[in-house]
């Protein structure tokens, strides 16, 4: 069991270097844009070649991870972040920031495929979807502390403060995965034929199981990232709330998140997997829904339009924390003996599909609430549909894992 606890926490420090990259700038975008002097859109967009880079890069780190194993990656990894958050502290042009984030994304990449390996590798299918609960609630901290913290920084020490201390944090994941963290790879791992061999993932890509709860993650990730993306712009410049206030909404809705995956594990106990998932997909649709009641309403001014935009958003965060770790199982559980692979599909399908849906969104006109409610929606109701279904039951029902 304290082996078992030392992973975890490993891992947690692992994980969250990839929110912490989405989250501590936020509230600095209005800053980043005068400063840049580029349109606030432009700076949301490095959210989104973040979110496409570590969804892409997965593709070609995920095989490096089963051919030369977890530790020298996450080694890697974590350099490669350490050395593209002081590039972005210290960009004078936003072509440099922007090349930052694209290498910031890569590395956080290496880490992610690390980690959800690690769990495969360690932990029954059971078990699994807890860790990965777990795991979520460590993401879900850093929403609640890091806008409020980036807030501070950017306020006393400006926006590059920012990188600085994602340069300092990751020196310190760097420190404690070179001490504690141990090589999972099992010995069944398939090393043979070349690294880059299309056969690796075509075998992945023909489990129609595996490709659902992928496209089901990337569904989820998409909403959340929709919301990050429009809510600096609609609460600080369209609302007129400040940047403390922004930090503290975001805070309280992130703080309803790690609760929430705090949870999960129980209900995943008490209703399995493929229930959670269904349980999932209602909360977040329920979560549009309200956001269109709510706004048609009139409630789209002041700080009773910030709370009418935030609160709906508690849903989507329940339903997210409540979908990660059973859908993740899900799509893993066939493919112990390429975990590193099909955990790079998965992670190039969550991030880059992702980031494609909320770029495409961006282009409508479309009011932040508008915009989150009708991707949600347009998202949530078909897998439903799908899920209720019993003649497409071979898409979304639990396989045993071999």
């Amino acid at each position: 069991m304290r082996k078992r606890l030392n992973l975890l926490f490993v891992l947690m420090t692992m994980i969250i270097l990839s929110p912490m990259a989405i989250d501590i700038y936020l509230p600095s975008m209005p800053a980043m844009s005068l400063e840049f002097n580029v349109s606030l859109s432009l700076i949301q967009s490095t959210l989104g070649f973040f979110m496409f880079s570590m969804g892409v890069g997965q593709i070609l780190i995920g095989p490096l991870a089963d051919r030369f194993g977890r530790r020298p990656i996450a080694l890697m990894g974590i350099s490669l972040y350490i050395a593209s958050s002081f590039l972005g502290a210290n960009a004078e042009v936003f072509e440099l920031l922007q090349t930052a984030r694209v290498l910031q994304g890569i590395g956080a990449c290496a880490t992610s495929i690390v980690v959800y390996s690690a769990v495969r590798d360690s932990f029954t299918q059971a078990k699994s979807a807890q860790y990965y609960s777990y795991l979520n609630g460590a993401i879900c901290i850093i929403p609640a502390l890091a806008p409020s913290f980036g807030g501070f920084l950017a306020l006393y020490f400006g926006w590059r403060s920012t990188f600085i201390f994602m340069t300092l944090f990751a020196i310190l994941v760097l420190f404690i995965v070179i001490f504690e963290l141990p090589e999972t790879r099992p010995k069944n791992t398939d090393e043979s034929g070349r690294i880059y061999n299309f056969q690796r993932y075509t075998i992945i890509l023909k489990d129609r199981h595996f490709l659902f709860y992928s496209l089901a993650c990337m569904a989820a990730m998409a909403s959340i990232l929709d919301y990050v993306s429009y809510a600096p712009d609609w609460l600080i410049n369209h609302l007129g709330v400040s940047e403390m206030i922004f930090s503290a909404l975001f805070g309280l809705n992130a703080v309803v998140n790690i609760i929430a995956a705090f949870v999960a594990p129980i209900v995943i106990k008490r209703f399995g997997n493929r229930q959670t998932v269904i349980i999932a997909f209602v909360t977040m649709l329920a979560s549009a829904i309200t956001q269109i009641v709510i706004h048609a309403w009139g409630f789209s001014t002041g700080l009773a339009g910030a709370y009418a935009f935030m609160l709906p958003m508690m849903l989507l965060g329940i339903g997210f924390s409540l979908l990660v770790g059973p859908a993740t199982t899900m799509a893993l559980s066939s493919f112990s003996d390429r975990a590193g692979t099909a955990a790079a599909i998965l992670g190039c399908i969550q991030m880059s599909g992702a980031a494609l849906l909320v770029a495409l969104m961006q282009l409508s006109n479309l009011t932040a609430p508008y915009a989150v409610a009708f991707l949600i929606g347009g998202l949530m109701i078909p897998f439903l549909m799908i899920m209720l279904m019993p003649y497409l039951a071979d898409l979304h029902q639990e396989k045993a894992c071999h």
